[in-house]
């Protein structure tokens, strides 16, 4: 947002061993960091030309270089540190990250005469540790233009499929390569080849869990705000805001004061229904602020996504300024930013670049005096799902499909007037409620409604109408970083299309978005 600097008081990660994956720009590099996580181990993200210095200073455990659509020969081809291959810690290179192994210590990269992509059979050829307890032979999934011709003085071949070199390693020097893609579903044995190289190589210990980081992040918030210090929080109504809020009340009580704002661009009925789970349920301190006509008089004429996301973001931070200042000594503001929304916001992954800005990242404005704190700022979507069920939330809250930060907004695109905000509230609200009837909800990442900027012809009572296109959206995920459009039935489908057609005045056309992420993104903006 204009006017924002970095904090300096962003919450602190709590784990007690950490493995890096550096990034040269793969689609797949979360599923690598979701996989690690799911075997108890903690991982980060981090650009592929991170200086050695700062990867040092983390002191990780192991090393893992990702793949990537360059080619290592190329002159503007990504490369890392060199210091990284002196740290002595065991690296695994993915792809991309074999061939920059390969290419680094004297072997051969060439393209391939015949691409490889999609299922492939591996064999090994000789022993090797990443292997332990796998057949001979078992199923991959390959996606490269370039393969290994000659490899490096000192690594062996380990495994090799029909047409290219499938896996090579010098233990000596801890350095290990796979050509296929271990982290996707498509090879069903990744998961043992991850848990051999960070568990049986590298000897990490798989202690991450939503236990013990409960525990110790409950015991953080404690000691950096303090036996008097009181925080605020801004709640969205989602399970992001709903489980930060919970952690932090636990850590230091009544002295947590939410704030749950009507920005006006929330789902129908939501302000009040969530506004009685806050406090009837889950018993928080929460304050209900009605301000919706300031956000959609400030989004009057604005039809840009970024422009749309730093207005939302900066009178939310007004809003919270005013309050701040009514609640008088309050030091710290607390915030439900999860890892994905770093990794989208910021470019730190090599090189990739920001997908878009999200509303509570980036830092805070220095007129507002507070000290950020973001418990949940290293998980992902999932793992926050389970620190939600360790504090005991309702199960119906973090069922609740994700709900974007700046609301209603994002998914009418172009400009946001309270008309549009109407209609989009009612044919969304015909979308969940025919999604729950079908027995669905529960099986769907989001399904949501999107106000089109187009209008079409239509016939209704034997008359011409020209009137608004809305598109249905479903997708499932496991973490919001990659997705798959849900293959939702005919009959859903119809009855969804004939309820808003019929219902709600001022729409005559439903479509339904198959696009998966990537390419494209979930929310339209």
């Amino acid at each position: 947002m204009p006017g924002f600097t970095p904090t300096t008081a962003a919450t602190p990660v709590i784990h007690s061993e950490i493995a890096l994956i550096l990034d040269f720009g793969s689609q797949y590099t979360q599923l690598i960091a979701r996989r690690t996580r799911e075997l108890g181990i903690y991982c980060e993200i981090v650009p592929c030309h991170t200086p050695v210095d700062e990867i040092r200073a983390k002191a990780p455990r192991a090393l893992v270089l990702s793949g990537g659509p360059a080619s290592v020969y190329a002159a503007d081809a990504p490369h890392c540190d060199p210091g990284v291959f002196a740290l002595g810690v065991p690296i695994l290179g993915i792809c991309y990250g074999l061939q920059t192994i390969a290419a680094r210590f004297g072997g051969t990269v060439a393209p391939s005469t015949r691409r490889e992509f999609g299922a492939a059979r591996l064999r090994q050829y000789q022993t090797s540790r990443l292997f332990a307890g796998l057949p001979e032979e078992f199923d991959v999934w390959m996606s490269h233009g370039d393969h290994v011709v000659q490899p490096p003085p000192g690594f062996t071949v380990t495994a090799q499929t029909e047409d290219a070199l499938g896996a090579l390693e010098d233990p000596a020097r801890q350095l290990y390569g796979l050509q296929f893609h271990p982290e996707v579903v498509h090879t069903p044995l990744g998961r043992d080849i991850l848990r051999n190289f960070f568990i049986g190589i590298a000897g990490m210990r798989a202690d991450w869990n939503m236990q013990s980081f409960v525990e110790a992040a409950i015991a953080d918030i404690r000691a950096r705000i303090g036996p008097t210090g009181r925080a605020i929080c801004g709640l969205s109504g989602g399970v992001d805001s709903a489980v930060a809020a919970a952690l932090v009340a636990e850590a230091i009580g009544d002295r947590l004061t939410c704030l749950f704002v009507d920005n006006g661009l929330l789902r129908l009925g939501e302000f009040d229904e969530v506004l009685a789970t806050f406090r009837d349920t889950m018993h928080l301190n929460v304050r209900g602020i009605a301000a919706g006509e300031r956000f959609l008089t400030a989004l009057a004429g604005v039809d840009d996504p970024e422009a749309k996301r730093k207005t939302i973001g900066r009178v939310f931070v007004e809003v919270f300024q005013e309050e701040a200042a009514r609640l008088g000594q309050v030091e710290f503001l607390v915030q439900g930013t999860l890892y994905p929304d770093v990794i989208e916001s910021v470019s730190v992954k090599g090189p990739s670049a920001v997908i878009k800005s999200h509303h509570n990242v980036g830092g805070l404005p220095e007129t507002l005096h507070l000290k950020l704190v973001e418990p949940l700022r290293e998980l992902f979507k999932d793992e926050v799902r389970a620190v939600g069920r360790q504090l005991g939330l309702p199960e119906a809250l973090l069922r609740r499909h994700p709900f974007p930060g700046p609301g209603l907004a994002v998914r009418i695109v172009g400009e946001v007037t309270p008309a549009r905000v109407a209609l989009l509230q009612r044919a969304d609200a015909i979308v969940t409620e025919e999604i729950r009837a079908a027995g669905l909800y529960d099986d769907i990442w989001q399904a949501f409604a999107v106000l089109l900027p187009v209008r079409s012809v239509g016939v209704m009572g034997d008359e011409r109408t020209y009137e608004h296109v809305c598109a249905i959206r479903a997708v499932t995920s496991q973490d919001g970083m990659t997705a798959d459009w849900v293959r939702l039935p005919y009959d859903v489908l119809h009855r969804i299309s004939r309820r808003i057609i019929a219902e709600v005045r001022g729409i005559n056309r439903v479509t339904y978005d198959i696009s998966s992420k990537p390419p494209a993104t979930i929310e339209w903006e």
